[in-house]
């Protein structure tokens, strides 16, 4: 019998440290995309079988490119808000994408128009018996997404609603770690000795969310501090279904009036968030980083634009478009396997919101 591949052996080959290969497979540290690729490439070529988390190299497994029922089929990709507007969404079909067009399957995406989510209506033309397995974005109504659940296709949420933790929910999920990475940041700002630290988001619009809020909390008592309730910004303005930019910010403006002091940071749910933020405080002749600094989530474009450029912290939107291939296809293969949460690896960048170099 052959020897068992090792890490060292996996380090001999591509003449790296051994350090660096653990950390490849591990999924922990920092490395570059590139590094990590060529080492997980490596140990695959090489017959390395223990990964701890997923990778794109085990979309090429016999048994899921040989299994009829992914070749047979259409995979659906249903979400409610148009396509493009989301970098979040566009950023991880991409590479869902283009993992299922390797194997040969076809993705066809619908946006569910809101009569339908009231109605709980599918799109017109999804035709349930041509599709094979479905994946949603921002599909966050818990009553829509239980109908989804009764048809008894796999199915994969990225990302879902937070009413879902509090009762059984029959399908995966896929989300970035919301809280390690916002940990990492608050113990950061406190060993600046910024202590005064709030959490800005709707926390009850979507699991990420209210993970992120969970993330501040827990991130204020490892650092032996309260949870600043009076430093919160927890909802969104009310009487409105779908509140935009504009509603945001009034309702931002109100909040932060009634307020009697600024925290010294604040932690947003995400980049938009943020920037909103950030706009609102500008006109009240606050300045970010020199009165408040400010945080983001997601790494979207538009944090890079803004002046000053956001601290966000980074998800790698081709891992996740990856492992959502991966989760699907694998619940199409054994169909009776338990549900699975699936959090991918996120990362801190510091920039100007928080007095820093650009990231």
């Amino acid at each position: 019998m052959a020897n068992k591949v090792t890490i060292q052996d996996i380090a001999d080959a591509l003449g790296i440290s051994r350090n660096t290969v653990s950390k490849a497979i591990n999924n922990t540290g920092v490395l570059a995309d590139a590094t990590r690729e060529k080492v997980l490439r490596q140990a695959a070529q090489m017959g390395y079988k223990h990964f701890s988390y997923f990778t794109g190299t085990d979309l090429k497994k016999p048994e899921l490119l040989a299994s009829d029922s992914v070749k047979a089929g259409e995979f659906v990709l249903l979400t409610t808000v148009f396509w493009g507007e989301s970098y979040f969404i566009s950023a991880i079909a991409d590479t869902f994408q283009r993992e299922l067009s390797r194997l040969g399957c076809r993705l066809t995406m619908y946006r569910v128009l809101d009569y339908e989510v009231d109605s709980r209506k599918l799109p017109d033309s999804f035709d349930l018996k041509r599709v094979s397995g479905i994946i949603c974005f921002e599909m966050f109504d818990p009553g829509y997404c239980d109908m989804l659940c009764s048809l008894h296709i796999p199915i994969l949420f990225v990302d879902a609603p937070a009413a879902s933790l509090n009762r059984p929910f029959h399908a995966d999920r896929l989300l970035p770690d919301s809280q390690s990475s916002i940990c990492t940041f608050v113990a950061e700002m406190v060993h600046r000795n910024k202590k005064k630290i709030g959490f800005v988001g709707e926390y009850l619009h979507c699991q990420s969310f209210f993970e992120r809020y969970m993330g501040y909390r827990a991130a204020m008592v490892l650092s032996g501090l309260p949870a600043m309730d009076e430093y919160c910004i927890l909802g969104n303005k009310e009487g409105v279904k779908h509140p935009g930019s504009p509603d945001y910010q009034e309702y931002l403006t109100g909040q932060l009036s009634n307020m009697d002091r600024l925290p010294e940071v604040f932690v947003c749910a995400n980049d938009f968030v943020a920037i909103d933020l950030l706009h609102v405080l500008r006109k009240a002749g606050i300045s970010v980083p020199g009165d408040v600094y400010l945080c983001g989530f997601d790494n979207t474009s538009e944090s890079r634009m803004v002046t000053p450029p956001l601290t966000t912290i980074h998800i790698y939107s081709e891992v996740m478009g990856r492992c959502a291939a991966y989760l699907l296809l694998s619940r199409i293969q054994d169909p009776s396997m338990n549900f699975r949460t699936v959090h991918t690896e996120t990362m801190v960048l510091l920039r100007e919101s928080t007095n820093d170099s650009p990231a």
